[in-house]
């Protein structure tokens, strides 16, 4: 940077990119508060969401639609498994691929668990026009479509599926 260029913070893409960082974080600590009563983490309710969605999906499939690595599915699978949120089947063709499901208990807490999300959007969310939301998640597709394209994620995929 020298001294003819503005600060960075001073652009308006800059401004949208920690906008739209800080908004992230915070949704996220406000939907880690209103789920600590059952005893799950933002990262659980992205699994039980998607497993309530797409019974049966692989844990590849599962991994790429949160965007994560098999690290992470490693850490937290077992962890719901032993609470008997869900359960790993293998697949009736390929063996060596293991099929996702939420047990009872698993589908119940998710149900819960997305009550509470949807309060949690409604409650920060009401006060905006259905319009401007609407036009907020185009925009925000389109990010992540053009984030998604770039060399910088081509490693990366992503479902059309949201969830």
């Amino acid at each position: 940077m020298n001294k003819t260029q503005a600060f960075p913070w001073d652009h308006p893409r800059f401004r949208s990119w920690i906008s739209v960082a800080r908004a992230c974080q915070l949704m996220q600590q406000a939907l880690g508060r209103a789920l600590a009563p059952l005893d799950i983490k933002p990262p659980h309710l992205d699994i039980l969401v998607n497993l309530y969605r797409f019974e049966g999906i692989s844990q590849q499939e599962l991994a790429r639609k949160l965007l994560v690595g098999r690290s992470n599915m490693s850490m937290l699978l077992p962890q719901m498994e032993k609470r008997g949120l869900l359960e790993r089947r293998p697949d009736q063709r390929d063996k060596r691929v293991l099929r996702l499901a939420l047990t009872d208990e698993g589908r119940a807490l998710s149900e819960k668990a997305m009550r509470i999300q949807t309060e949690l959007i409604e409650r920060t969310l009401s006060a905006t026009p259905i319009e401007d939301c609407q036009r907020l998640a185009d925009n925000m597709d389109l990010l992540i479509q053009r984030m998604l394209s770039s060399d910088d994620m081509k490693d990366l995929e992503i479902s059309e599926d949201r969830g």
